[in-house]
């Protein structure tokens, strides 16, 4: 696995309000409104990601609860440049000692993605899309 950080997913109560804060309060670049649905800000290197706090709760799991004390809020994303590495990474967490929360399968968004947890319960969504570009350091572009 490349030693990188793609998307950090933030879970919001409130998408609207959470873009005024960060793109109006602070100032953060993104070319996406609320009425997309998600949010993407781009950062030095990583990019960070405003998504329903109920929605990626639902992502990771239908088991998954969207209060806060079982369900974080937040999701790691390590984005591939190939389908297969996606199964390669879960099975290499898996014997790493992380736990599978959701196999690797189509997702909603055209992807193919599934989810892990680290030893403390930390969640990463491992994804690939055929239609994402990288640059050559690795990140991850954002259109």
């Amino acid at each position: 696995m490349e030693p990188r950080i793609s998307i950090i997913t933030l879970g919001v109560s409130d998408l609207a309000r959470s873009y005024r804060f960060y793109h109006e309060g602070l100032g953060m670049p993104t070319s996406r409104k609320p009425e997309s649905g998600i949010i993407f800000f781009q950062t030095g290197g990583a990019c960070l990601a405003l998504y329903p706090l109920d929605k990626l709760a639902e992502d990771v799991s239908r088991s998954q609860s969207s209060e806060r004390g079982m369900f974080s809020g937040i999701t790691l994303a390590h984005n591939t440049k190939s389908r297969d590495e996606v199964d390669a990474i879960l099975s290499l967490a898996e014997k790493a000692g992380g736990k599978i929360v959701k196999p690797a399968q189509d997702a909603f968004w055209g992807g193919y993605s599934g989810y892990f947890s680290d030893p403390d319960g930390y969640l990463w969504e491992v994804a690939h899309a055929d239609f994402w570009k990288f640059n050559s350091d690795g990140s991850l572009i954002i259109d």
